[in-house]
């Protein structure tokens, strides 16, 4: 069960917010004052998910307690409350990077459902689409672990090694950044996918989770198609030869398991499953501007995109010879 700390000095609030938000599932803390609030994150931190501070209280101020709160753990999110509702004390709170802000009086249902918005953007905003956040807020999603159908895209630079041993750190760090990095990673959310991670000079991008969507494959395969037409663009703009980048992309499609994983270190929104191996193996087999794709994305995007069946193939890994195909471009 995710904890939520209540920090109010009346009692009554604390009583009213206690009542609200456990019929939402949250195990609840209460604490008078800030001090008091950071005793009991530093001895059950692990265990409290979202903290919610009156900003007026004696002693150490509602934004003073999250800002210390988020010193001792940056997971945590922090929404202040207050009955000054100003615009002063909410560009107090998001300057101190404060994740939301509510006022009193409040209405239970209003209440609860700020604060499942806040918490789920706090956790997800770095990882999906504006678009898919809003969504997922909409309609309440959960992020807990869940098994679900999504595409999976890995991208990858070919002879990456020849490539950098030409340029400086520095040039091959401002060339990836600005020429493959950012295009391609918003090309991603243009698409309504999920970036899922920089593997050294590989990206990871999901489609159809955390938000399964309308032919999410199709999704996948039309951004590909754009990623290899974006580089194309990028690579004759370029002068110099040898800062050209070519591209491998391997994309499948079929069973996941998404979800939050990791430590309280560090954390991340991913998928995990043979779907997602077989998507990196067809981006190892992919040549220089190539897009292989797995038989199940090919049957979903089939009458949407060109693709040449390249014959079947044993991938490692996988224990079944599969179906590979190349595309070549959109009808």
């Amino acid at each position: 069960m995710s904890g939520l700390l209540v920090v109010d000095d009346e009692e009554g609030v604390r009583r009213s917010l206690k009542k609200a938000l456990a019929a939402d599932g949250y195990a609840i803390f209460l604490a008078e004052r800030g001090e008091e609030a950071l005793d009991i994150v530093r001895a059950s931190g692990h265990n409290i998910e979202i903290v919610i501070a009156d900003f007026k209280m004696p002693g150490m101020d509602g934004l003073e307690t999250l800002i210390a709160i988020e010193k001792i753990n940056p997971e945590i999110t922090r929404i202040i409350l207050t009955g000054y509702a100003s615009m002063e004390r909410a560009i107090d709170s998001v300057n101190a990077g404060i994740d939301g802000f509510l006022t009193k009086p409040f209405v239970n249902l209003e209440l609860r459902a700020k604060v499942r918005e806040y918490n789920i953007r706090k956790r997800l905003k770095q990882f999906v689409s504006e678009k898919i956040l809003s969504e997922i807020v909409k309609k309440g999603k959960t992020i807990a672990p869940r098994h679900q159908k999504a595409s999976i895209v890995f991208i990858d630079i070919r002879g990456f090694s020849r490539f950098s041993e030409k340029m400086s750190p520095q040039e091959v760090s401002r060339l990836l950044c600005s020429n493959y990095f950012y295009p391609l990673d918003n090309i991603i959310h243009e698409y309504n996918g999920t970036l899922d991670k920089h593997i050294g000079d590989g990206i990871m991008g999901i489609y159809g989770a955390p938000v399964l969507g309308e032919n999410d494959a199709a999704k996948a395969v039309l951004s590909a198609i754009r990623m290899r037409e974006e580089m194309t663009r990028i690579n004759q703009s370029v002068v110099e030869t040898h800062k050209h980048i070519a591209i491998g992309i391997g994309i499948s499609t079929g069973e996941v398991m998404a979800g939050i994983f990791g430590s309280n270190r560090k954390k991340e929104y991913t998928v995990y499953g043979q779907t997602v191996n077989l998507a990196a193996r067809l981006e190892r087999l992919a040549r220089a501007n190539e897009i292989l794709i797995c038989h199940q994305t090919f049957q979903e995007v089939e009458g949407m995109v060109r693709a040449e069946q390249i014959g079947m193939l044993n991938i490692r890994g996988i224990d079944r010879e599969m179906n590979i195909y190349k595309v070549t471009g959109k009808y």
